[in-house]
């Protein structure tokens, strides 16, 4: 699957930050399980950054002229509210000149523990002609992030997306990319579940991201 990088998969303190946002032991402190999610974010961003374009410029220093690679990609940083933000701000603390989307979704459950996926709100910039990034932590059923991914483009057709999740279920990530062109879009992952529950949870997965970063919610 040439549009899917799964960057767990070698050594690195990439996967400490997985593992501690997982450890139930280090959940109990939410600052911290605030600023892994943000530390993984920054991770994802420096990997996305080496698949944008550039273009050589000439930068004064103060003995001469260096000639440089900088970026000319026009990102724009989305995520879904609100498990996403810290996610998103790691993004942000790399690319400092990005342009930002927000998405409100959430599930809609029925008596008999059914649900659906709505999306309630989106705020976003025009995005045609730019990189879009788009990112929530987990990646379930995939309904979510497809539905964001779709009322997005009614912004605009972006040169490229890259569609970012931390743990993901195998069926989300086979929902994306039934869904995704892979000739312009990528997805990126830090690590694949196999299990999914009958109430879309993913196993071992590490719970409700959005509770365990800012509190439990009524």
């Amino acid at each position: 699957m040439s549009n899917l990088n799964i960057l767990g998969k070698g050594n690195s303190l990439f996967n400490e930050f997985i593992a501690e946002i997982r450890s139930v032991d280090v959940q109990t402190d939410s600052m911290r399980f605030r600023r892994n999610l943000e530390r993984i974010g920054e991770i994802f961003a420096y990997e996305i950054s080496k698949h944008m374009h550039y273009e050589q410029q000439e930068v004064t220093t103060p003995l001469g002229i260096a000639e440089m690679q900088r970026l000319v990609d026009k990102p724009v940083l989305a995520t879904i509210l609100r498990a996403g933000l810290p996610l998103h701000q790691g993004m942000l603390n790399y690319f400092d000149h990005a342009e930002n989307a927000f998405i409100s979704a959430f599930r809609k459950y029925e008596k008999d523990g059914t649900f659906e996926i709505q999306v309630d709100y989106i705020s976003s910039p025009e995005i045609d002609n730019k990189t879009l990034i788009l990112a929530d932590p987990m990646l379930a059923t995939g309904q979510s992030m497809v539905l964001a991914y779709e009322e997005l483009m009614e912004k605009g057709d972006p040169v490229h997306t890259h569609l970012v999740s931390i743990i993901a279920s195998r069926q989300g990530v086979e929902y994306l990319q039934s869904h995704c062109s892979p000739s312009n879009c990528t997805i990126w992952v830090g690590a694949i579940d196999e299990e999914l529950t009958a109430h879309s949870y993913i196993v071992p997965g590490l719970g409700d991201a959005g509770d365990l970063a800012y509190g439990i919610k009524e």
